[in-house]
């Protein structure tokens, strides 16, 4: 009897459900594959849309997380996910005045929900870093805010300084090397090489195989990694406004020697260098950043990072994600178990429940069935919808399969097709139903097996491709 595996998983359900939780390993790049995969069965769908939106802001990729952002709301201009994703790409641009109208219109049609306050504070804290009060911020967009009316007014504005004589225009100050060297962190010392290299004329006519100039990339790193300097000196970290207000309440904002803004804007640079890292495919380097980032929030006191505890158990999380992607199980186990213990301590459920999930994964490719089962039925009383359910119970009773457990895997196989229902989930339906088919088959059940097999078959129907129909035939 063919198992379940040699059913391939490409159903939009599946796709979706499988590129969220690679996204919640850092592996954006293969989550990615997922939705582009998931949109080819369900185009235009605008969940779908605003998952890969995120995945491309996670991956540095602005232009095509924002075009997704928009795809979102193309039928439907009040869907508030759409609103927020793409409020979230325009803050990650820069563009903080345009990102502060769409935190504004989301929290409008959606009140009751609080991140919506959360960005409008986050932009207009930036606004005034940047220029001042909010106040003074003047937008005349009459029409849609979209990707390509914004490159076309940058393209002219672009073009209006070019076209002024040099004589008028002002020399630009040039950043204090202190300042751009607090600022861009251990990216200073890259930015610093590739300007040498510009010096090197013979270098600077060389091409790539595929026909690009070598000066051509090199500029546009230094242009990179200027934006970057430029964007982290005029946002404030959500880091270090928390540590602000806190020594702002305890009446010693200036006795200390390190600035908050410091702090805040180290941690949060390097945090998403080691994510960046991660889904990039730079495992080992990644999880040498955030051991180095681990050692230095381990020294700063309680008041210096607030949130230090929650940041203790994100790296521990990182770290572990990328041993796990290095093959390293037993590094990948203490480090997720670590991420637990710190979750607990501080009472954060949802780390709690990312942390039994990324246990539980390690064991299962361990092949220490036993323990991802007691693992991730610790998770079951944490999960926060009927799909996420059905996920974990089947998980939990394929594991019992592989034990040779056939009522528990049974069990767990009915539970599953019960939150698939509750979810109409048809690709959820259609794998809890095999999985209680084979469990009826190790129990020489062969009747209800058939039946069962049956009613696979009529739900592989209802999904795209043939696959699953030739897989259950067989």
């Amino acid at each position: 009897m063919a198992d379940d595996d040699d059913l391939p998983i490409s159903t939009f359900g599946n796709l979706m459900s499988e590129g969220i939780a690679l996204g919640r390993r850092g592996l954006h790049e293969k989550a990615l594959c997922c939705f582009n995969d998931a949109l080819k069965l369900r185009a235009g769908d605008k969940n779908c849309l605003v998952t890969r939106s995120r995945c491309f802001l996670k991956l540095g990729d602005t232009a095509n997380s924002l075009k997704d952002a928009e795809a979102s709301l193309q039928h439907d201009k009040a869907f508030s996910e759409g609103l927020y994703q793409k409020a979230e790409t325009l803050y990650s641009m820069g563009d903080f005045e345009f990102a502060l109208v769409f935190y504004h219109r989301g929290q409008r049609l959606r009140p009751d929900l609080h991140k919506f306050q959360l960005g409008i504070n986050k932009a207009e804290e930036a606004i005034v870093n940047c220029i001042g009060h909010p106040s003074l911020v003047k937008l005349e967009s009459k029409k849609e805010l979209g990707f390509v009316s914004r490159q076309a007014e940058s393209k002219k504005d672009k073009q209006m300084q070019q076209s002024k004589p040099p004589k008028d225009q002002k020399p630009t100050k040039k950043k204090s090397v202190k300042t751009e060297h607090q600022l861009l962190g251990e990216l200073y010392a890259d930015k610093a090489y590739l300007e040498k290299l510009l010096k090197d004329e013979d270098l600077m006519q060389t091409t790539t195989r595929k026909g690009i100039k070598v000066e051509t990339l090199i500029l546009d790193g230094i242009s990179y990694l200027n934006n970057r300097r430029d964007f982290w000196q005029q946002q404030k970290p959500i880091y270090a406004r928390e540590y602000e207000r806190k020594r702002l309440l305890q009446g010693r904002m200036y006795d200390k020697k390190r600035k908050t803004s410091d702090i805040g804007r180290f941690i949060a640079k390097n945090m998403e260098d080691i994510e960046l890292l991660l889904a990039r495919g730079s495992a080992k380097e990644s999880c040498r950043r955030a051991e180095h980032l681990l050692k230095k929030i381990q020294g700063w006191a309680e008041d210096e990072v607030p949130n230090k505890n929650e940041l203790i158990g994100n790296l521990h999380s990182y770290m572990g994600n990328a041993q796990l992607a290095m093959e390293q199980m037993e590094a990948a186990l203490r480090s997720h178990k670590l991420d637990l213990e710190c979750a607990r301590q501080n009472a954060l459920p949802d780390a709690v429940s990312r942390a039994l999930d990324n246990i539980g994964h390690v064991y299962a490719r361990l092949g220490r069935f036993q323990q991802a089962i007691n693992t991730w039925e610790q998770k079951i009383p944490l999960a926060q919808s009927s799909l996420e359910k059905a996920w974990l119970f089947h998980e939990i009773g394929r594991c019992y399969l592989e034990l040779n457990k056939a009522e528990a895997a049974q069990d767990y196989g009915q539970r599953s097709l019960q939150a698939a229902d509750e979810e109409r989930d048809v690709e959820w339906q259609l794998h809890a139903t095999v999985l209680v088919a084979q469990a009826q088959v190790k129990l020489k059940d062969y009747r209800s097996a058939i039946l069962n097999f049956e009613r696979a078959l009529e739900k592989a129907k209802l999904v795209p491709g043939e696959d699953a129909q030739s897989g259950i035939i067989a």
